[in-house]
């Protein structure tokens, strides 16, 4: 039996897709009858899965507090990993997983997951004080790590582009959506509708933090170009965190309120997220660069037409079940968007078509894979 050490910093709140990730593939790995699972959370090993409560964290706020210090941050960022080193030592038997691109030094049997290559293709999405060490730690995780695993062929053709990485040493684990995204009669989201002020089917729904490389900009652009008429019969809702902000996506995002077509949720409580995407008329996703693209495939899962752009790894999620567009084509949103509104038939095929794309991806297959992964590290000790 393969002995495992799972990292899960990553599951805490707010849970974001890598964490969604590192949770989804954990319960499977637990019920896999050739893992044996534990849990690297801080420098704690359990055998217990964190859960990620949305509740206040009385921890949190010290952590903060901490972290807006530049010397406690540089001193943390230089001595926590070998802290993590040391814990792992003791555990030699056993494959370290980090599920979030970071592994500490001296470790030998260990698999990382990369989800993308955006610091390294698209330095300018982030913010410049993270670029050179989010690079720089990434290309030590590449020396360290003895196999790595990508959410989609695109990831793992660029790691071999970029660092000259051995194909055979990358494995691919598509994720999944959990089975939460599922189409839903208008009776059981009335209670979300209601808690939000807005009519089932009447709305178009971003989820996403609120950051260049997604779009947004494109995405209210768009939006602004439909009629007055069906914007506000149709208003687009976003999701998600503002992690960045420009004057012109001020401009919009005051615009579209004032008018009444946008309607911005900030970050929304994880059990309400899936009544929302059932409830939508369609789910808008302009991204420029995914690693994989996970909100598309929990919108096709739930039951919704998917408009995003034609980008990085996007055509591998949907496939043909989406309609796709270059990522800064304003007018190709806009006719998408009325012609999902309009065509009552096309809208039915893309629900269709999405349902069966979404039940090609499962969570039982990425922990295959991944488990593959770990056999494959474990034999280059045997």
């Amino acid at each position: 039996m393969l002995k495992i050490i799972l990292s899960t910093d990553c599951v805490k709140f707010p849970l974001t897709g890598i964490g969604r990730y590192a949770f989804e593939l954990a319960k499977q790995l637990e019920n896999s009858q050739s893992v044996d699972l534990s849990y690297l959370h801080g420098l704690s090993i359990t055998k217990t899965l964190p859960i990620a409560s949305e509740t206040g964290n009385t921890g949190q706020g010290l952590k903060r507090h901490l972290q807006k210090s530049r010397i406690v941050s540089e001193i943390y960022r230089i001595t926590y990993p070998y802290a993590k080193s040391y814990v792992l030592s003791k555990q030699e038997e056993h494959i370290f997983h980090s599920p979030n691109y970071y592994i500490p030094p001296n470790i030998g049997k260990s698999v990382a997951t990369f989800h993308d290559l955006s610091v390294f293709h698209w330095p300018e999405f982030h913010p410049a004080g993270r670029v050179h060490l989010m690079q720089k730690e990434l290309k030590k995780t590449v020396a360290r790590a003895k196999v790595l695993v990508t959410d989609s062929e695109y990831t793992k053709k660029e790691l071999i582009e970029y660092f000259d990485t051995d194909l055979n040493n990358v494995v691919v684990a598509p994720l999944a959506s959990s089975g939460f995204f599922a189409p839903r009669l208008e009776s059981e989201v009335q209670p979300v509708l209601s808690k939000y002020q807005l009519s089932y089917k009447q709305f178009f729904l971003y989820t996403g933090t609120i950051e260049p490389r997604k779009n947004i900009l494109t995405l209210l652009q768009a939006y602004d170009r439909l009629d007055l008429i069906t914007k506000t019969n149709f208003p687009l809702v976003i999701s998600g965190y503002k992690g960045w902000e420009n004057e012109e996506l001020f401009r919009l995002f005051k615009k579209g309120n004032d008018e009444g077509w946008l309607k911005y949720l900030g970050y929304t409580a994880s059990e309400d997220l899936p009544l929302l995407y059932s409830a939508a008329k369609g789910f808008l996703f302009p991204s420029i660069y995914e690693g994989f693209g996970l909100p598309v495939l929990e919108a096709m899962a739930s039951g919704i037409p998917v408009i995003c752009s034609n980008a990085s790894s996007l055509p591998e999620v949907v496939g043909q079940a989406a309609l796709m567009h270059e990522p800064y084509d304003v007018q190709g949103y806009a006719e998408s968007i009325n012609l999902i509104i309009q065509d009552f038939n096309v809208e039915q095929r893309m629900i269709s078509a999405g349902i069966e794309r979404a039940k090609a991806f499962s969570w039982e297959h990425c922990a295959e894979k991944t488990i593959q992964a770990y056999t494959q590290v474990s034999e280059i000790y045997d």
